[in-house]
């Protein structure tokens, strides 16, 4: 630099427009999920499901990337990639004739299926995507374990169990309250019944009354003719009497 010269110093207006464009500007991070964890049996099939969130539409650049970490090894390996609408296999591996695609990118899919299990399957699965201009953000694992019998987990145990408590109880709410209700239309019929018998026994109380009282000026006066046939009887035989004195 020449004796006098100024000096190149960088100018603070553009300092402060790097900083903004570099610290103030929002990143775009687009997020990945997988499972955690998935179980598969020897000689079957098991799904590693991928699927993403991004702040943009979906692209026609989107791109899924599938690596293989074996169980206990260092490096991982790509098996799979998907790009311009197009699934890639690759040609290296023991995945590349057991490897089928069944995502959908308008889906936000990026799942795959592998079929033929075996032990050495065992290991770690890590989804990628990229879908311009978001392609910033952390990729998500996934662990396969491959047993010669899927074992029942302990949250689908915990779930029947739970299931089963539940059935019992609702079965036996059903029948309390049919029991109750048996016995309410029980109590209800023999209400109406002893309800119908008492009205009968008061109707017939009450015509045996009217009955007596019909029947009662009758005998009076059955009794009171009585009373005069023999009174006059006994006058009339009175009456012969004192002719018979009289004739002596």
């Amino acid at each position: 630099m020449a004796p006098g010269a100024p000096s190149s110093s960088p100018s603070p207006i553009l300092a402060a427009l790097l900083f903004s464009s570099l610290v103030l500007s929002p990143a775009l991070a687009i997020v990945v999920y997988t499972d955690r964890e998935v179980y598969g049996a020897v000689g079957s099939q098991v799904t590693l499901h991928c699927s993403f969130w991004s702040s943009e539409w979906v692209s026609d650049d989107i791109s899924f990337t599938w690596r293989y970490q074996p169980e206990g090894g260092r490096d991982a390996i790509s098996i799979f990639h998907y790009a311009k609408g197009q699934p890639y296999i690759d040609e290296v591996g023991t995945f590349k004739e057991r490897i089928q695609w069944v995502g959908d990118p308008r889906w936000k899919d990026g799942s795959i299926v592998i079929h033929n299990l075996d032990y050495s399957d065992n290991g770690t699965f890590t989804c990628d995507v990229k879908n311009p201009p978001d392609i910033v953000g952390k990729t998500s694992q996934v662990t396969l374990y491959v047993f010669e019998k899927v074992p029942t987990r302990y949250g689908v145990v915990l779930g029947a169990v739970i299931g089963g408590i539940l059935g019992v109880v609702l079965l036996l709410l059903l029948l309390f309250y049919l029991v109750r209700y048996c016995w309410l239309r029980r109590q209800a019929a023999l209400q109406r019944r002893l309800s119908a018998m008492e009205k009968g026994k008061f109707h017939k109380s009450s015509k045996d009354s009217s009955k007596r009282g019909r029947q009662t000026p009758v005998l009076y006066a059955m009794l009171d003719h009585s009373r005069s046939t023999k009174a006059a009887s006994e006058k009339k035989s009175k009456g012969l009497g004192d002719s018979r004195k009289d004739k002596k």
